[in-house]
């Protein structure tokens, strides 16, 4: 699982992946306190998550383990909406 912050939109008519009305966001991959780390995803996005909030996405062979992406060409799924991040008993980030 990668801890990913949304950062954008990504938009493509002409893609091959067999599901319709997909959306695609940008996702810049942060720290459990929710700092930037390097790099971005582009994830599908089945759950609605909006710009700035912080995301759990499956990435590889997992990401085709769903009810939408089973068996399509898709590397990267957004699995959960972070509400809050503790780590060593402190919560280091909260929705």
């Amino acid at each position: 699982m990668i801890l990913a912050r949304v950062a954008g939109t990504v938009v493509a008519d002409r893609r091959n992946d067999s599901i319709s009305g997909a959306r695609y966001l940008l996702a810049e991959p942060c720290a459990a306190d929710g700092a930037p780390l390097s790099g971005h995803l582009v994830a599908i996005d089945p759950l609605g998550a909006g710009l700035g909030e912080v995301v759990l996405i499956s990435q590889g062979s997992s990401a085709r383990q769903t009810a939408l992406t089973d068996k399509k060409p898709i590397d990267a799924v957004i699995v959960g909406i972070v509400d809050l991040v503790e780590e060593s008993g402190s919560v280091v980030y909260r929705k």
